[in-house]
């Protein structure tokens, strides 16, 4: 035996825990839903399992639930560019020194330490049209105007501010407004500004030569200018992680906050893709169908990946 395959047989007991957790409980499962896809598997009928192929793929392309489903994920994604510009603010007024940052630092990561079910009750009881703060909020502002405006009925309404219909592919005047898939955005917002986010910028900001920036500053350039020719250049490698993590995510992401606050309703208006695998999988029973809906998920998330990371990475080839 090899000076090689010796090193490889005494690490092997070390490796062999890892390995086998990995094929137990990731590796295996994923295999077993790609088989479960080509199947009719559903927990009603466990003893009439029988081969379909690319049925359940077929299927999904023409249904119009999964589509409209697609779109409310891309739609809760509309909130990640303020999040992106909002951590990104925070970061670089708590990268200043100061007395007292570090205070505002743990103070404004502190939600991020905060159960997400927890968070989402509160703000079911912030969004509620009867006593909720926030509508109070907003009538009583309105009526110091002298304007009589109601609150909107958010987690209650499939209002949007683009008009979409919530049960067809299309647009209609009477849903244009504020519903329930923008009281979802607004409070990913606040939960994401103040969060990772905000500390990989930091973290960010102090790799920024501090020359640089004196040499902008002595050269005359204000501070904006110093900021988006000298800072934000610096910054692009720890945004384009952001970006595609945060994309990611929000594909794969919208299930706890339908499941919590609306039940993927009004009219399946808060239902994202996650939440219709959940609900064909454990609603349904649809064993076979839910884990082709995970894989066609699976392929839009490489798809844009593989897109983002051909031509997204641009900017910090030069880096």
């Amino acid at each position: 035996m090899t000076a090689r395959g010796r090193q490889w047989l005494e690490a092997l007991p070390f490796l062999l825990p890892n390995l086998i957790g990995f094929l137990i409980f990731t590796a295996g499962p994923v295999v077993f839903s790609a088989a479960a896809s080509l199947t009719n598997w559903s927990l009603t009928k466990p003893g009439s399992v029988s081969f379909v192929g690319l049925a359940n793929y077929a299927d999904i392309l023409t249904n119009k639930s999964f589509w409209l489903y697609f779109i409310n994920t891309g739609y809760f994604l509309l909130g990640m560019p303020i999040s992106i510009a909002g951590s990104l603010w925070l970061a670089v007024l708590l990268n200043r020194k100061m007395a007292g940052i570090p205070v505002f630092r743990t103070i404004l990561y502190l939600p991020s330490f905060t159960s997400g079910v927890a968070i989402m009750i509160l703000w079911k009881a912030l969004y509620n049209p009867n006593y909720g703060p926030i509508g109070i909020a907003i009538e009583q502002t309105f009526a110091f105007f002298g304007l009589d405006v109601q609150s909107p009925n958010w987690l209650l309404s499939t209002q949007n501010i683009f008009g979409l219909t919530p049960e067809k592919l299309g647009f209609s005047a009477s849903q244009f407004g504020l519903g329930a898939r923008d009281a979802l955005i607004f409070m990913g917002i606040w939960t994401a500004i103040g969060g990772n986010t905000m500390l990989l910028y930091l973290a960010a900001l102090t790799n920024v030569p501090e020359e640089l920036t004196e040499a902008a500053q002595l050269d005359g350039a204000a501070k904006w200018a110093v900021f988006r020719n000298v800072t934000w250049p610096q910054l692009a490698p720890t945004t384009f992680f952001v970006v595609i993590m945060g994309v990611i995510g929000g594909l794969q992401g919208g299930f706890e906050q339908a499941r919590v606050m609306t039940a993927g309703g009004p009219a399946g208006s808060t239902t994202t893709i996650a939440y219709y695998i959940y609900s064909k999988a454990f609603e349904e029973f649809q064993m076979g169908y839910a884990s082709a809906i995970a894989w066609m998920l699976f392929g839009i998330v490489a798809v844009w990946t593989a897109v983002y990371w051909r031509f997204g990475n641009r900017e910090t080839s030069y880096l």
